[in-house]
């Protein structure tokens, strides 16, 4: 292994050419793509994008499962010249809706199911069903070669929740994905032999990395969505599956279960992102899978991924996020906006080229986010300001210590209290609402909702109305019904105050 890995950018296309001709690259449901059949097969569906999407920067949009075309669609948008929407399938269609009309959408594949949820208006663009896709580009025939996109072009939006408002689009170039498969592949060491199980949405960052980390350093994908923890366990002795990622919800959940011993040998690496490990979770971990590696990390996606642990601190350090990762500079700035002195809190800062290019056509919360880098900062230019307090030990080690906003963080999932709270009053069952995040050993957070009702109205009712019109991972878990809802001198619900309520009755 090179002492730093490469960093050279080329087109993102190109993780498609990475690895040998006749390996397998993608491990579908009824065959396997080899490396030379992936390329192929992202040719022929960037062909059939760019003859349907004519116009360069196009944004075309995929909600669907992990599905062939999931998977191949952040390499064959590009090569079409075009730009990747990819929508979380869990999401339903009021999300859907907004993500499609915020991105400008030329093009929604979905399936079925999906679209038929779909009301007038909700897709103000072309929709089409995954299967007449390919049906017209194999009939059609022929390929787009190899492309030469410039590195700082934009590649994809990926739509992440803010702690008000509905969900941003993050723009991520050519170099913020490539640079980000490169430093995966290189400290997590995934070698051509490797066969990663693909378990995290490929609408969420670190998901999407699932894919392109495995290419670029040769190895296969193995696309699962799962229905329970069980069908994990099945697929990594089915496969041979060297490496997961997941959060740690899930985690919880594999080691509680038996393991056939073949299936929990064969896995060399595991990694956590999406909310903290806890001592004992790492104990488990560590005695369920005795031969594989633990990374945790952290990350937003507006840089992609900041930092990871070694895993050979692990055990010593089990609740750290460790250091920065390859092509990142991570700075802890304090209160005054200097560099904050060992144990001192501050917020992380990220500069580098993983950093991306600022929110889709929202001008006012780029500048909040994404600001100059602090002129003692060695890689300098914009950086992202995360918000996220941490300390950094005398070893040079990070440790989380909070979130400065407000948002919640329920299994692996950002989820923004507005969005919960607007979806309450919607139901004509609330008249005031304030969601909160309280910790929970499950979930790392639960969403508990704290609400006013209007007069007369069926409270049993809320909550099955929220299960139709929000994905599961935002419904909430708890329901307190106040009479008088708390005001804040300013005039605002007292989410303080709540918060400190609520967290004294949990304990209670």
């Amino acid at each position: 292994m090179p002492q730093t890995p490469d960093p050279t950018v080329y087109p993102l296309d190109h993780l498609a050419l990475r690895g040998e001709r006749d390996a397998p690259a993608l491990v579908l449901k009824d065959r396997t793509l080899s490396h030379e059949a992936l390329n192929a097969r992202v040719g022929t569906l960037a062909k059939w994008l760019k003859s349907r999407v004519g116009e360069p920067g196009g944004r075309v949009a995929t909600w669907l499962p992990k599905t062939e075309l999931a998977c191949l669609m952040p390499l064959a948008a590009v090569r079409a010249g075009l730009v990747h929407v990819p929508i979380n399938p869990l999401l339903k269609r009021a999300q859907a809706a907004h993500i499609l009309a915020d991105s400008g959408a030329a093009l929604l594949i979905s399936n079925k199911g999906r679209l038929d949820t779909l009301e007038e208006g909700d897709a103000p663009c072309r929709a089409i069903e995954e299967a007449a896709v390919w049906a017209e580009a194999e009939a059609e025939g022929g390929a787009l070669p190899p492309s030469d996109a410039e590195p700082d072009s934009l590649a994809a939006i990926l739509y992440t929740s803010g702690s008000t408002g509905r969900p941003k689009g993050v723009m991520l170039s050519q170099a913020n994905l490539w640079l980000g498969a490169v430093s995966v592949a290189y400290y997590l060491r995934i070698a051509p032999q490797d066969r990663v199980l693909a378990v995290l949405p490929l609408a969420f960052d670190y998901g999407q990395n699932q894919l392109l980390s495995t290419w670029y350093a040769g190895g296969s994908v193995v696309p699962l969505d799962y229905l329970t923890p069980r069908d994990v366990v099945k697929a990594v002795a089915r496969h041979g599956i060297t490496t997961i990622a997941a959060v740690p919800p899930l985690w919880l959940q594999l080691v509680e279960l038996e393991w056939p011993q073949d299936a929990a040998q064969s896995l060399k690496r595991l990694t956590n992102s999406g909310g903290a490990l806890t001592p004992s979770l790492v104990r488990a971990l560590r005695t369920k899978f005795p031969v594989a590696d633990l990374y945790a990390m952290y990350g937003l996606t507006e840089a992609f991924r900041s930092t990871y642990l070694d895993p050979a601190l692990v055990d010593e350090h089990p609740t750290s996020i460790g250091s920065a990762i390859p092509f990142a500079e991570v700075l802890v700035i304090n209160d005054m906006g200097e560099e904050a002195q060992a144990e001192e809190e501050g917020e992380l800062v990220h500069a580098g080229p993983l950093a991306a290019q600022g929110y889709w056509q929202d001008a006012v919360r780029t500048a909040e986010r994404f600001r100059p880098a602090p002129a003692f900062s060695k890689l300098g230019g914009m950086a992202v300001w995360s918000g996220d307090r941490v300390k950094r030990d005398a070893q040079g080690l990070l440790h989380f210590v909070g979130r400065r906003d407000a948002m919640i963080k329920t299994s692996g999932n950002r989820v923004s209290p507005q969005e919960v709270e607007e979806a309450a009053v919607a139901t004509g069952i609330v008249a005031e609402a304030v969601a909160l995040g309280l910790p929970d050993p499950q979930l790392g957070q639960a969403i508990h909702l704290v609400a006013r009702a209007m007069l007369g109205a069926d409270k049993d009712g809320l909550v099955p109305a929220l299960t139709r019109a929000l994905p599961n991972f935002m419904v909430p878990r708890h329901v307190h019904w106040r009479e008088i809802m708390p005001v804040s001198p300013n005039g605002k619900l007292d989410r303080v105050a709540l918060a400190a309520e609520l967290a004294e009755e949990t304990q209670a």
